[in-house]
């Protein structure tokens, strides 16, 4: 009959660093700014899911990651500083995603990541700096059109309110 120590197993959870019997994982390493990054850190660092990511890969062609064996994406820093201003204007200053390929294709890549990292920094919002209103070409986001009508509404009940005074 062949007998375990147990000893071997305390011995095993002193050297994890464990006193309760579970393993503790080590701590991961930050990574440089520099370094690469995979779709579930760009995901978790955007809070969107994976799936948003690729699908803004087909309509935006200026979102390119790296795809490595079995098509593992990759991300360098200005994919980030990219997908970081697309999800600016898509769920901050309430453009459509035909409204955000229009500001791509009026003012160029370059152009659109400076002002959006312009207006997180306090400067004028995009929306503001652009010649064209997204009204005009019928790209209003849903969110911004409930908040015009509401707006709207205030105002005309302001209007009645005022009317009925001697």
């Amino acid at each position: 009959m062949v007998q375990y120590s147990t000893n071997s197993n305390e011995n095993a959870m002193a050297e994890s660093g464990d006193q309760n019997g579970v393993k503790q994982s080590s701590s991961k390493s930050k990574k440089s700014a520099g370094a690469f990054r995979t779709i579930s850190e760009v995901a978790t660092l955007l809070d969107v899911q994976q799936h948003v990511l690729r699908f803004w890969e087909t309509k935006f062609t200026y979102v390119k990651p790296l795809k490595r064996g079995g098509g593992r994406r990759y991300y360098r820093p200005e994919d980030i500083e990219l997908l970081t201003a697309i999800h600016n204007l898509l769920y901050t200053q309430g453009y459509t995603i035909k409204g955000v390929q229009k500001l791509f294709k009026e003012q160029g890549k370059a152009a659109v990541v400076a002002s959006v990292d312009n207006a997180a920094s306090g400067a004028r919002p995009l929306a503001q700096a652009s010649n064209q209103s997204s009204v005009a070409d019928g790209t209003m986001a849903p969110k911004q059109r409930a908040l015009l009508e509401s707006t709207l509404h205030d105002l005309k009940d302001m209007r009645r309110i005022l009317k009925k005074q001697p």
